[in-house]
């Protein structure tokens, strides 16, 4: 027997933040420029570990199922952020007020209630379970970030990943503090994009503030070694990530990187090491993988150029500087995922699949992480447009995230998705490939603690 879908009633919130759903109108959502009800498919239970956001000089839209008609209230608008692992198949329907300040950097997810519990559209796209801390007391996280801090009292970039823990709650941080999971490892103060979305540096005139810190020292290889070999003792599959939403692009920094990278391999040390990028300098791309790294994760918010270089504003480089690390990556043996940050209604369209269909195919990308892409949704609507993409026919009607994914996989069969970095195999083989071809010689590997201060 089919299970029933629930339609869940609008939920909307007072001026002294107390959430109500409403007797008579149903839950709207947005998909680029439309509203419309949800699709009886992509409606789940809000995840544990999600929140719910009340939307500042913005009036709460519901649809009446006897009319058919929208209907506009007074009371404010709520939106859904969702938890990791999730990605939203529509957005938060609202009418903004004159004057209504721009959104920080988070997804707003359209949200109803039923049954006594709250729903979004949002589908679960990765079982991973490294950014869930139900459990985990925080006391646990303090005394983690205390230990590393103990052991390597000299180590700045353990002090930098201490503090995002404690003070920011970051999820990669405090996993480090854990020892569990995924390492990262931020290490670039600059970069050469100016991301209409950045998390970690905002101009002044942007109306809303980056929700993280930047980095604001260049870690030595010293420094990202130890971080490095701490956690792989603690961690039996660790994954190590370069480039981190408190630190700029971390090809900029390639040197230092493919240093510790290169030291971290040669004394033997195993794992996953990874770089999330913007995938910007090829050269870059092409030194990681020679000094032992496993794979990289380029972030797109489209495969379309024109909209691709709205939201990004890259500085020195364009879109084919994308493709060309895409292909060298490729060619030094790297796992390539794509970082696709998802908007509904602007992502999930036939322009964009075709694009990304053929990006895929061409560069045999391993891997798709479907992100939400933080933004104000009228924003993001605002730099699409003002790229031209939206001219497009081909983007006037969105597909649904079920159906983008579903077509995606289905022309590119070998793709796996999913949310997070995964921990790939095969470093070892790669190793050993190097050694039986003379790269590496008989020898013990020299200690990647020795020959500089932290």
């Amino acid at each position: 027997m089919a299970e029933h879908k629930p339609r869940p009633k609008l939920v909307f919130a007072d001026d002294d933040g107390n959430i109500y759903d409403h007797p008579e109108l149903e839950m709207l959502v947005r998909r680029g420029d439309r509203l419309e009800p949800p699709r009886p498919d992509e409606i789940i239970a809000l995840p544990p570990d999600s929140e719910l956001f009340l939307l500042p000089g913005r009036d709460a839209l519901g649809f009446d199922p006897e009319s058919g008609e929208i209907e506009h209230l007074e009371e404010r608008a709520v939106a859904a952020f969702v938890c990791p692992g999730y990605t939203l198949s529509a957005t938060a329907a609202y009418a903004a007020r004159d004057g209504a300040p721009v959104l920080p950097l988070f997804a707003y997810g359209a949200v109803g209630f039923a049954n006594e519990r709250f729903y979004v559209a949002a589908a679960r796209v990765d079982e991973d379970k490294r950014q869930v801390f139900t459990g985990i007391s925080r006391e646990r996280i303090v005394k983690g970030a205390k230990a590393l801090r103990a052991k390597f009292p000299k180590n700045r970039l353990i002090e930098h990943l201490s503090g995002c823990a404690l003070t920011s709650c970051c999820p990669a941080a405090r996993n480090l503090a854990l020892g569990r999971f995924e390492a990262p490892l931020p290490t670039s103060r600059v970069c050469n994009a100016r991301c209409v979305g950045c998390l970690s540096l905002q101009d002044a005139d942007s109306g809303f503030p980056s929700t993280q810190t930047r980095i604001r020292f260049r870690p030595t290889a010293q420094e990202i070694v130890e971080v490095m070999v701490e956690h792989g003792r603690r961690e039996k599959r660790p994954i190590y990530s370069f480039g981190q939403g408190c630190e700029g692009e971390p090809l900029t920094e390639a040197k230092v990187i493919c240093e510790a990278v290169a030291r971290f391999r040669q004394s033997g040390g195993q794992g996953t090491v990874n770089i999330n990028t913007n995938a910007s300098l090829p050269d870059g791309v092409e030194a990681f993988a020679a000094a032992g790294g496993t794979s990289i994760r380029v972030s797109l918010s489209s495969a379309e150029p024109a909209l691709y270089e709205a939201y990004y504003r890259p500085v020195g480089y364009a879109f084919a500087d994308v493709i060309e690390s895409i292909a060298r990556a490729k060619a030094g043996g790297l796992f390539v995922s794509l970082n696709f940050l998802f908007f509904p209604g602007v992502s999930d369209t036939e322009a964009e699949l075709a694009a990304l269909t053929e990006l895929v195919t061409e560069h045999k990308v391993d891997f798709i992480q479907l992100r939400n892409l933080n933004l104000d949704p009228q924003l993001y609507l605002q730099v699409a447009a003002g790229s031209g993409a939206m001219a497009n026919p081909a983007r006037h009607a969105s597909m649904g995230l079920a159906n983008f994914r579903k077509r995606l996989r289905k022309a590119c069969p070998w793709v796996k998705f999913g949310y997070f970095n995964p921990y790939v195999e095969g470093r070892e083989a790669k190793e050993e490939e190097a050694d039986a071809s003379g790269g590496r010689g008989g020898s013990s590997p020299p200690d990647p603690l020795e020959g500089e201060n932290s």
